[in-house]
């Protein structure tokens, strides 16, 4: 059965659970083998998620007119 697809906050804070679940390493090792993939597909999506919202950000800057111009934000590295 497909999971529903959470949010961007709804998934970290499932991840979250997850880790703390492993953390205290009381469960079976069949479930602590589920948590982890549901962990990894998790993250997997909250990448992708952070992966769109920045290719939609832009920076503003002045054009040769003056008018505003949208161009990608590239951070230093």
């Amino acid at each position: 059965m497909p999971a529903k697809k959470l949010n961007f906050e709804d998934s970290i804070a499932r991840i979250e659970e997850i880790v703390a679940q492993l953390e205290q390493g009381e469960a079976p090792l069949e479930q602590s083998v589920a948590l982890f993939e549901e962990g990894t597909r998790l993250i997997q999506n909250c990448n992708k998620l952070l992966n769109t919202a920045q290719q939609k950000v832009n920076k503003l800057s002045k054009g040769a007119d003056g008018a505003p111009v949208a161009e990608p934000f590239e951070t230093e590295e």
